[in-house]
């Protein structure tokens, strides 16, 4: 697997961001033809691209740290981008900060510009934990033409109620509600509002697959059950899967291969059928 950590200048973010980028490439294990290269591992085609989002506290290294998600990608024959965003739920915020213009415009942007990715919905796939599961829904549902399909494990996902917890709490937030949001009192129907993003998507025609996983004791896991009740009470077909474990790396990477697979699935079928027909 190759590993590049890249520097750009983001005019989304009015500053150079580092982001990294793992694309498979041959092991010391493959039969290596030369002449065939970029066709076996996929560049002639596209790789599927997988962009995977941090949680509080985290950062573009917190998945590579952490998990074994580049061998898992490897695997599988597809790219992996991550990236920083702060404690700041990936909204384009108030002062003008827009990380939600910069993860589902600028950075696939340059990443099918720069790598050998497929530009394509269906092979564009987002995913995340904690806050970043939420994330990856949120920018999922706002940009459904970009992300085909999108994944929250142990998601922070009803933002409101999140919201509503911390004003109550004695302890500090690590979240700047108002800098984030501006009046986080009108969060519910506002398109940080993930059921309310839902809807949109419905009503254009226009929705991502949605995955859902959560350890049965993690401190969100009835968050969880409520959020999936919730938007199948709406129609919504999203694939859920939950088991033991708790709000941590354990949890995570023992479920990440089971989101990549998810991913390919629809595409590796439609590769299948195209070879059979």
């Amino acid at each position: 697997m190759a590993f590049l950590n890249c520097h750009i200048y983001s005019h989304a973010l009015y500053s150079n961001i580092s982001f990294n980028i793992c694309l498979p490439t041959p092991t010391s294990g493959d039969a290596v033809n030369y002449a065939t290269l970029k066709r076996d591992y996929g560049y002639e085609d596209g790789l599927p691209v997988a962009y995977l989002l941090h949680g509080m506290y985290g950062d573009a290294n917190s998945w590579t740290r952490f998990s074994n998600v580049d061998r898992y990608a490897q695997d599988r024959r597809m790219a992996v981008v991550t990236c920083s965003a702060g404690n700041n739920f990936y909204q384009n915020m108030p002062d003008g900060l827009a990380y939600e213009t910069f993860f589902t415009k600028e950075l696939p942007a340059y990443i099918c510009a720069l790598f050998p990715v497929s530009s394509k919905r269906e092979d564009t796939f987002i995913g995340g934990f904690s806050m970043g599961g939420y994330g990856a829904w949120h920018l999922a549902l706002a940009a459904p033409e970009v992300y085909g399909k999108a994944a929250s494990m142990s998601g922070a996902l009803d933002i409101v109620s999140l919201y509503q917890d911390a004003k109550k709490s004695a302890l500090p937030s690590p979240f700047h509600w108002n800098a984030i949001f501006g009046d986080p009192e009108a969060l519910e129907g506002s398109g940080s509002d993930l059921f309310a993003q839902y809807q949109k998507c419905v009503e254009k025609n226009c929705v991502p697959a949605l995955y859902q996983a959560c350890g049965t004791e993690d401190f969100l896991y009835h968050m969880n059950l409520k959020a999936r009740d919730r938007l199948r009470a709406m129609g919504c077909g999203l694939t859920y899967a939950e088991g033991p474990g708790a709000h941590d790396w354990n949890f995570w990477d023992r479920e990440i291969p089971h989101v990549l697979d998810w991913f390919m699935k629809d595409r590796e079928k439609a590769h299948s059928s195209a070879i059979m027909g």
